[in-house]
């Protein structure tokens, strides 16, 4: 069976610190890159960041780079989103996702799993 559950969302205020997690099955996690999107309220989809295989590789969107981290752990079948100096635009779903490709990627259609997601609400 495939799955992907998030945890660690969350009420906080700006500036704070949230850590999410997501547990993965074996068969969605084992040489996959893993991905974590978002969706605020009336917007689509878009890209967190992802982190392949290996955990050496790595990629942020703009609009969190420098402030979010991605790590995983392999023997555990998780993955992290560590997010430091939170806004209010960062409010949203987060979504961990599982891509069957040894490389991550920032499209959405390129994952094959997809957590139920997590919310994030930072108050100003």
């Amino acid at each position: 069976q495939v799955q992907l559950v998030e945890s660690g969302g969350g009420l906080v205020q700006a500036g704070d610190s949230l850590r999410l997690s997501c547990v993965a099955s074996r068969r969605a996690f084992r040489g996959n890159a893993m991905g974590w999107f978002r969706q605020a309220p009336g917007k689509e989809r878009e890209s967190v960041g992802s982190i392949d295989w290996s955990g050496f590789g790595t990629y942020y969107s703009d609009s969190v780079k420098g402030r979010f981290t991605i790590s995983r752990d392999n023997a555990k079948n998780m993955v992290y989103l560590q997010m430091t100096s939170l806004k209010p635009e960062d409010t949203a779903v987060y979504y961990c996702a599982a891509r069957n490709h040894w490389t991550g990627s920032q499209w959405e259609n390129e994952y094959d799993y997809w957590g139920q997601g997590t919310q994030v609400t930072v108050s100003s």
